[in-house]
């Protein structure tokens, strides 16, 4: 049972990676976005990048938990786009062991918790403490010592529960990623308060947190209100500082079991999991073209192998950079896997120039011969589309594998 529970809190927050290199890279790639190096003059200019990211993600999880997860994901780094006061962001910030807050009504946030929701606020272990006892008390009074302003900041009246230290890193391990919310060796100040139903805190959470520009132009927000009435629906809000800007997210999310065997023949229906038949992205980015602030991602985790098959919508070309496959183009709408075979699969699916997208657009199946490819075109202008696309990664969190420990 207490894997079971670290496994739980973990699916939940697999997204949340910190990306610490991500400011120099984006610098780096809009010096020469603006220089005017570029695939195509016209259109490469055009290229631009928002702090605000929309992610929809769907796990199909046969390996671990047997579960489907999909969840709707809100983040900035902008506190003016997820509001969050200036100078207790700062305080966070500059503390040097806070790696994460996060505040969820996941039942059993960990073990011990029941029928409670959580603020969790994850500390690095400092090496001069000897000893669990020592641990706890340091943790404990960093924790206290936040709380009071965290809880007036989200008008919630947590008090202190336990101190507790994360001993499974499953999920985190399967998936290649950091671990910053839920590892192995991940100290948590656990505070509690009364459980709230999921759509009434995603109501007041994101009104309080999600710049009214951006609750008044649709997209993945409305999408994260349709999911929050599940009756399986859970939420939780986490802040990740990095050296200059602290990485905030909204994220609400759905689990069913998985009914039958995944395997050759399977037809996935990735938009039926969120109840809904079209994908809209957001009016906020119709100021411009933003082709990679509005993702969908499928994670399918097997027993056995598997491919991907076909594929009813588009197969974007791409070029493989370092190990990743890069899109070479970002007019058109389409996939991008990788790997689309084996027992872990992953799928991207990028907008391009469209607005929405229909549910038969993003149907495919696994085990048949039938996958579309497109021959990339061979430039020196790709190595440019690949800093404009690992910036873009990086910061929409668009490969789970982005950060290691």
């Amino acid at each position: 049972m207490f894997e079971k529970q670290n496994t739980k809190i973990s699916k939940f927050n697999i997204s949340y990676s910190k990306i610490k290199n991500m400011q120099k890279i984006i610098f780096l790639a809009f010096l020469i976005i603006f220089a005017g190096i570029s695939i195509d003059q016209a259109y490469s200019q055009e290229i631009k990048l928002s702090t605000f990211q929309e992610s929809a993600q769907l796990i199909i999880d046969e390996k671990i938990s047997q579960t489907n997860i999909a969840s709707i994901t809100l983040l900035s780094t902008s506190i003016q786009e997820i509001i969050f006061p200036a100078e207790l962001e700062l305080k966070i910030r500059e503390h040097g062991r806070i790696q994460a807050i996060i505040i969820t009504n996941e039942n059993n946030c960990v073990l011990g918790v029941t029928d409670q929701s959580c603020i969790l606020i994850n500390i690095e272990r400092n090496p001069e403490d000897k000893g669990i006892n020592a641990i706890q008390a340091s943790t404990r009074e960093i924790g206290e010592s936040l709380i009071d302003e965290i809880n007036h900041v989200f008008d919630t009246n947590a008090e202190f529960f336990q101190v507790y230290i994360h001993t499974n890193a499953e999920t985190n391990d399967a998936l290649d990623t950091s671990g910053i919310v839920s590892g192995t060796g991940t100290i948590s100040a656990v505070f509690t308060m009364p459980m709230e139903d999921t759509d009434s805190m995603y109501a007041k959470l994101s009104s309080m947190l999600i710049s009214s520009q951006i609750r008044e132009n649709g997209g993945f927000y409305e999408i994260g209100k349709i999911l929050s009435t599940d009756e399986n629906a859970k939420m939780s809000f986490s802040m990740i500082p990095t050296e200059s800007k602290s990485l905030l997210q909204l994220r609400v999310s759905t689990n069913s079991p998985i009914e039958n065997q995944i395997g050759s023949g399977t037809e996935i229906n990735p938009l039926e999991f969120f109840n809904i038949n079209e994908i809209t992205r957001s009016n906020y980015f119709s100021g411009g073209n933003y082709p990679l602030n509005s993702l969908f991602q499928i994670i399918i985790l097997s027993d056995e192998e598997n491919k991907v098959s076909d594929i009813k919508g588009n197969i974007i070309p791409t070029q493989n950079i370092d190990g990743m496959e890069m899109p070479t183009k970002f007019t058109t709408e389409g996939w991008i896997f990788d790997p689309n075979k084996g027992e872990q699969i992953q799928g991207k699916f990028i907008f391009g120039e469209r607005d929405s997208i229909n549910e038969e657009e993003l149907q495919f199946s696994l085990g048949g011969d039938n996958m579309k490819y497109e021959e990339p075109e061979t430039d020196e202008s790709i190595i440019v589309v690949g800093v404009i696309a690992i910036v873009s990664i990086g910061a929409a969190i668009f490969y789970l594998k982005g950060y290691k420990k």
